[in-house]
């Protein structure tokens, strides 16, 4: 398993460009708002000279844009981790409940990917297995852009489904669950130590109906890391190399996780009031019926459109929890 001082010379570099990704995600932002401010001025003083309808028009647009600037700058203030500017990975994993449980997970894969493609970012399913009947077992995307993971990671927790199942001949209520994680991606640049010897490799044929993400191969790779018990497998490419770089690259990020983990361990023991969430904790329930609505349990934001939410409109959850965690940091 990888050690503690598994970091070599090439981190050194790999901060230095983040901290330059780092400072320019907030120059460029900056500047535009300033060229904003100055064109709201502009206006201003012609208004001053004479009453101009047009003119009033383009100075409220220019307004709203730089209020809109503004909150997205206030809410990227609260993206603090080195890590937050990644990419993300978003494991998604169906609970026990057989059918009704793998189509939950799927409706949340679905989610992910449109509240990904709203705000811009690329997706690309790496691992995907289907379930028997419908949905998925489980799933694997990398969500790719600027503080993708600083976002995604307040979805880590158990997700609950009330709703009456379409599975079920006699159209009873159903509660369903799936978990998510998210970490970062760790760059290529950072060398952590994952040996040979100490990798299991299994080769299997990828499931599914074939098509963009998932082809009928046997080119699938299962990775096995023996000393710690991670287990990752690709199958999104057709070739088994292209597959095992690809399982390789999630190894070291899960390695890369549990480095994190580990290091966090001791202040989290001392500090034992500030609780982070964790994998086994429910965080948010999306109830169909009786009635609609989307709960977070850890913020208390409740959204009666449950539609919306699962078309991806999953920013105000968001936004609520960073503001949390940031207003209980400043608090200690």
């Amino acid at each position: 398993m990888a050690e503690p001082g598994f970091w070599d010379d090439q981190e050194s570099a790999r901060e230095v460009v983040d901290e330059v990704k780092a400072l320019r995600a907030w120059v460029e932002p900056f500047a535009e708002l300033e060229r904003r401010l100055s064109e709201s001025r502009e206006w201003e003083e012609l208004l001053e000279l004479e009453a101009d309808a047009g003119v009033a028009a383009e100075l409220d647009r220019t307004l709203v844009t730089v209020g809109e600037g503004l909150d997205r700058l206030e809410l990227r203030s609260l993206l603090r981790s080195p890590d937050d500017v990644r990419d993300a990975l978003v494991e998604i994993s169906a609970g026990a409940g057989g059918t009704e449980a793998q189509d939950w997970a799927q409706m949340l894969l679905r989610m992910y990917t449109r509240w990904a493609e709203r705000r811009g970012y690329e997706v690309e399913i790496l691992d995907l297995s289907e379930g028997e009947e419908a949905g998925i077992k489980g799933a694997t995307i990398e969500v790719r852009g600027e503080y993708a993971y600083g976002f995604v990671k307040a979805e880590t927790g158990v997700h609950r489904l009330v709703r009456i199942s379409p599975f079920d001949a006699q159209a009873r209520r159903h509660t369903s669950f799936a978990s998510v994680f998210v970490y970062p991606v760790v760059d290529d640049t950072i060398n952590i130590e994952v040996r040979e010897e100490d990798i299991r490799m299994d080769v299997f044929r990828a499931s599914g109906a074939g098509g963009q993400h998932v082809n009928k191969t046997s080119s699938a790779v299962r990775l096995t890391h023996v000393p710690s018990g991670v287990v990752v497998s690709s199958q999104a490419e057709r070739s088994q190399h292209k597959n095992r770089a690809t399982a390789m690259k999630m190894l070291k990020n899960k390695l890369y996780q549990i480095e994190l983990e580990k290091q966090n361990a001791a202040k989290a023991a001392i500090d034992a009031t500030k609780a982070d969430v964790t994998f086994g904790s429910q965080i948010r329930s999306y109830v169909f019926q009786p009635y609609t609505m989307v709960n977070d349990h850890r913020t208390e934001l409740k959204i009666p459109d449950v539609q919306r939410v699962m078309d991806g409109d999953i920013d105000p959850f968001i936004e609520a929890y960073l503001k949390q965690v940031n207003e209980g940091s400043a608090r200690e």
